[in-house]
């Protein structure tokens, strides 16, 4: 087991008194496989300043301007985030949504890696019962 230390104290992250957060599902679940990195940049700018419903309404001009992005290329990387079920939008109004519970993006390659499997799926297939 690794023996973790803190690098450095004087840094240590705090829970900010604004409200924001990234959920870890992200990664676990491969859902960054979903969008590319442009539409993860604007992911993160969203979670940043959205409320507590997951609400902003930051316009496409300073999105734009804050994400170095044309109109075109932002709209998009929001195309492929409410693609993804990751973000509802109605201009001029964004909702980051949350995360679908116990589901996997499988991580297979082939014709079907975009397909989302819940985790009763996916035991049935390790334990040999086939896909649902």
């Amino acid at each position: 087991m690794l023996n973790k230390k803190i690098l450095r104290p004087d840094r240590l992250r705090q829970v900010p008194a604004q409200f924001s957060w990234v959920d870890q599902r992200l990664v676990r679940e491969n859902f960054l496989r979903l969008a590319d990195p442009a539409a993860w940049s604007l992911y993160l700018v969203l979670v940043t300043v959205a409320d507590a419903q997951g609400l902003s309404y930051y316009s496409e001009a300073t999105l734009s301007r804050l994400l170095r992005m044309d109109l075109v290329q932002l709209a998009h990387c929001r195309q492929q985030l409410v693609a993804a079920s990751l973000v509802a939008y109605e201009k001029p109004l964004y909702q980051v949504l949350a995360l679908p519970p116990a589901q996997v993006v499988t991580p297979e390659a082939g014709p079907r890696s975009d397909q989302t499997l819940s985790v009763g799926d996916i035991l049935r297939r390790v334990c040999g019962g086939g896909a649902s």
